[in-house]
């Protein structure tokens, strides 16, 4: 005999002769006693039970999805949908990947505003070691707009670059701490920018500017017509410098004129070599280079070194944050630049 529960019931299956009739299956409520006469089996077999006819279940069929999922699946509406949020997701994975905040590109268009504004102060283009200071400094304004954007700086005026990074070098310049200063150092570093504080040589002198022919023949004639006392009113122009400084000379003419003019014939029309050609000049005074005092230029010196001293720091926290990005310099057409 073998019993299984069956909903409520029990399902009481007989094989005993003893049964009303062989095979004969019984069921019976649970908490109620089955019929009379009858061998049952309630867990444990008895000793005495006769044969047992093992009855095995049938498997349970496979559970299939409901018919509303089926008919979504072929629905092309859901297809879209899955695939546009594919695409969505690769998408903002190359898009960021490409405006990487941490990536600086110095490109052409950073060399190129670089160039003409050197070009317009100074009057010819940049060579290699001055184009690079301009990029250097354009750098540092990047990632100091950077860094101002990062610290929310730029609340209320986003459209001002130079106000976010007025803004982010004020942050820095209150975290700078200058290290004491005594005499000794004080010293040092005013002999080591002498050229700030001592008193340059300076130079009258007079330019004939030669209208026409600049050649260094037509010059030189032109100098020997003046030196005769021949005027010159006519073909050229004169041009009265007084107190130039020997800096200034170098920037408006070139070294070599200012070298020339170092042994220079006082009173005397000469043919000089110029950066931009030969001229007809004539040195009228020069007033030698007087040293500077120390002394008398402390409080001055004192306030130039903070001054040096804080950009310095300043400049070092800036390098310190440009390392949290990657810089790429792209290929310009400043790349032939000597």
């Amino acid at each position: 005999m073998v019993s299984a529960r069956v909903g409520d019931l029990t399902s009481i299956k007989c094989l005993s002769p003893e049964c009303s009739g062989a095979g004969r299956t019984h069921r019976a409520a649970p908490g109620h006693a089955p019929p009379r006469g009858a061998d049952l089996f309630y867990g444990e077999p008895s000793v005495t039970a006769a044969p047992l006819d093992i009855v095995r279940s049938e498997p349970l069929a496979p559970r299939r999805p409901p018919a509303w999922w089926s008919g979504w699946r072929r629905e092309p509406l859901l297809h879209f949908v899955v695939l546009g949020g594919l695409l969505f997701a690769i998408d903002r994975v190359l898009i960021g990947r490409a405006d990487d905040p941490h990536t600086i590109v110095v490109g052409a268009d950073v060399d190129r505003e670089a160039i003409e504004t050197f070009k317009a102060a100074r009057g010819r283009d940049p060579n290699t070691e001055e184009l690079e200071a301009l990029r250097r400094v354009w750098l540092d304004n990047e990632v100091l707009y950077r860094e101002g954007l990062a610290l929310q700086v730029d609340k209320g005026d986003a459209a001002i670059r130079e106000r976010v990074i007025f803004k982010t070098l004020s942050v820095i310049d209150s975290s700078v701490k200058l290290p004491s200063v005594d005499e000794k150092v004080l010293r040092g570093w005013f002999e080591g920018h002498r050229d700030k504080y001592d008193e340059p040589a300076r130079y009258d002198f007079e330019e004939a500017a030669l209208s026409g022919d600049s050649t260094e023949a037509a010059v030189r004639e032109f100098v020997a017509a003046l030196n005769r006392g021949t005027p010159g009113d006519a073909r050229a122009g004169l041009r009265v410098f007084k107190g130039r400084p020997q800096a200034n000379v170098v920037q408006s003419y070139g070294p070599e004129l200012a070298r020339s003019l170092v042994g220079a014939v006082r009173g005397q029309w000469q043919a000089l070599r110029t950066r931009d050609g030969w001229r007809a000049m004539r040195l009228d005074a020069v007033v030698p280079p007087k040293p500077a005092s120390f002394e008398a230029l402390r409080g001055v010196v004192l306030h130039d070194w903070t001054d040096a001293t804080a950009s310095e720091q300043r400049s070092a926290a800036v390098r310190a944050l440009t390392k949290k990005y990657k810089v790429k310099h792209e290929m310009s057409a400043a790349a032939g630049i000597e």
